[in-house]
């Protein structure tokens, strides 16, 4: 379990989580195993901005207090953790879960206690297609990732399509949205593998892409298995171009040496500015914070973190000095169009999506990325 801080003692007519000095905030997600760069990166953004936050006087003189817990990418592990933060550590909101299958697990019990859900790093169509009060995005959605790379294939002509998805409810829910945006970008799909979370090797999966011979191989997963897939891909001589989706790859510079010239070229889908280009107005602040801040961690995923943070936090300072969670989830319906430094997010009562941002960027040797 990771304590950003010690929670208030609140009183006992208060709004849950927030105290005449501090606002407790709680996080489930995976932060150990294949998948745990993803998680850690995630809260360490997320960290950065309370921080800075904080040193700043707080939000109207109160002081943010994360509490994160572990849940290994196992979604009775997600529930167990939304229970005990709602209901022993009295959270006021909850931000920054990871993964499809995690989230719709967690949401009921958030749902039912009224708890606002911010920013869950999950861009799944399915979940935003039915309105909920309580839960908000920021990050683009899978879909929108997933139709800017179909279309840059249609321009290109790179028509023969071989998928690569996660076994899992994430990936199976993104394969039939890539699937529709294939068939109206008119492709060809010649060849869908599911693959292992744990995988170790994907010698065979490299064997049945290379048997069916497409131009083209898009991966939806995330974690150390892209890595495995690119590895062994490459090593079986295929030089189809590879496309991933924004989770894809959580750490460039890491799965870079491991992977020793393999991952040059990769595409990916990037749903934040580069985390290096400070001519975006929060990639400026951003670096600013990392500068004056002890923590570890620095590329698309902490960025995503602070922005996330930022937006949260904005809401928190429109709600007022009298913070209830209805006011709260008011004062982010009233965003409108908000910029927060060259990056838009969108909110209003029917609308809870945040932000469209995509790019597609390719991957050097050295895991730095380039458009």
């Amino acid at each position: 379990m990771f304590v950003l801080a010690l929670v208030a003692v609140f009183p006992v007519h208060a709004e849950p989580g927030v105290s005449d000095t501090a606002i407790a905030v709680g996080q489930s997600a995976v932060f150990s195993g294949p998948v745990a760069a993803t998680g850690n990166n995630y809260r360490r953004g997320i960290e950065l901005y309370f921080e800075q936050a904080n040193k700043a006087g707080g939000v109207h003189g109160r002081k943010l207090q994360l509490t994160a817990l572990d849940d290994a990418y196992d979604p009775k592990r997600t529930v167990e953790n939304t229970r005990l933060l709602i209901e022993q550590n009295k959270v006021f909101a909850l931000i920054g879960y990871v993964a499809t299958a995690n989230l719709i697990a967690a949401m009921p019990v958030a749902e039912e206690a009224k708890v606002p859900m911010f920013a869950p790093l999950v861009g799944t169509t399915s979940i935003r297609l039915k309105h909920n009060r309580y839960l908000f995005h920021v990050r683009a959605s899978y879909r929108t990732e997933l139709a800017r790379i179909t279309q840059q294939l249609a321009v290109v002509g790179n028509d023969k399509v071989a998928v690569v998805y996660q076994d899992s409810v994430f990936g199976k829910s993104n394969l039939d949205t890539l699937l529709e945006l294939i068939k109206a970008e008119k492709l060809q799909v010649v060849k869908t593998i599911p693959m292992a979370i744990a995988a170790t090797s994907a010698a065979d999966i490299a064997a049945q892409i290379k048997e069916a011979s497409p131009n083209v191989i898009i991966m939806i997963m995330a974690g150390t298995m892209t890595e495995v897939l690119i590895r062994d891909v490459r090593a079986a001589g295929l030089g189809a171009p590879l496309y991933t989706i924004s989770v894809g790859v959580a750490d460039a510079k890491a799965s870079a040496a491991r992977l020793n010239g393999a991952l040059r070229g990769v595409i990916t889908a990037s749903i934040v500015p580069s985390p290096t280009l400070e001519r975006y107005g929060i990639v400026k602040e951003y670096r600013k914070a990392l500068g004056t801040s002890a923590g570890s961690g620095d590329n698309y995923t902490v960025l995503e973190g602070y922005i996330v943070a930022k937006a949260f936090v904005e809401g928190l300072r429109r709600a007022g000095r009298a913070l209830t969670r209805e006011n709260f989830v008011a004062a982010l319906e009233g965003f409108g169009n908000l910029d927060l430094g060259d990056f838009r997010v969108d909110y209003g009562p029917k609308n809870h999506n945040g932000s469209s941002f995509v790019e597609l960027e390719m991957y050097t040797a050295a895991g730095n990325l380039i458009r």
